[in-house]
């Protein structure tokens, strides 16, 4: 494991120094589920939900929540994200729904907390509108999935 690049020589948190880092393009990927009944699920899919459209409202929040992780996350550096993009999907397997988000920038750090920002802000949005109908509902599996560029390259979480 490497050294922790948030904390100085005495062990108090830092914000990271990027500027002698050169600007690359960096992506990344992250994904989160979130478990509900099977009838909770039906009502989205049915276009029955108590408070309207449900996915749309929810991909929405977690592109705002990409865009302010500087502000949720103590030492994050503020980026000029060039993309973020949410899409959710129901499945009926899980039951539930399943949460993709990427995030881009061209910049000296990467964007791998804007993507799990995204991730689970959508999450977060979906059980805020659907908690009426289903307080039990789980957010779980929220996870990077992927990432590149930058000096470590290019990395993919194990299937």
């Amino acid at each position: 494991m490497g050294e922790l690049s948030h904390l100085d020589d005495d062990g108090r948190a830092r914000m990271v120094d990027v500027s002698a880092k050169p600007e690359t393009e960096r992506v990344a990927t992250a994904e989160a589920l979130v478990i509900c009944r099977p009838e909770t699920l039906a009502l989205v899919r049915d276009n029955r939900a108590p408070k309207g459209a449900v996915i749309s409202t929810a991909e929405l929040a977690g592109i705002m929540g990409a865009k302010r992780t500087a502000d949720l996350i103590p030492l994050c550096h503020p980026l000029p994200l060039t993309k973020v993009a949410v899409a959710i999907t129901l499945d009926e397997a899980l039951p539930g729904f399943r949460i993709d988000a990427e995030a881009r920038t061209t910049g000296r750090t990467g964007v791998e907390m804007e993507a799990l920002t995204a991730a689970t802000v959508a999450s977060l949005t979906l059980y805020d509108m659907l908690k009426a109908a289903d307080r039990g509902m789980r957010i779980s599996e929220v996870r990077l999935i992927a990432k590149s560029g930058g000096r470590s390259g290019d990395w993919r979480a194990e299937p």
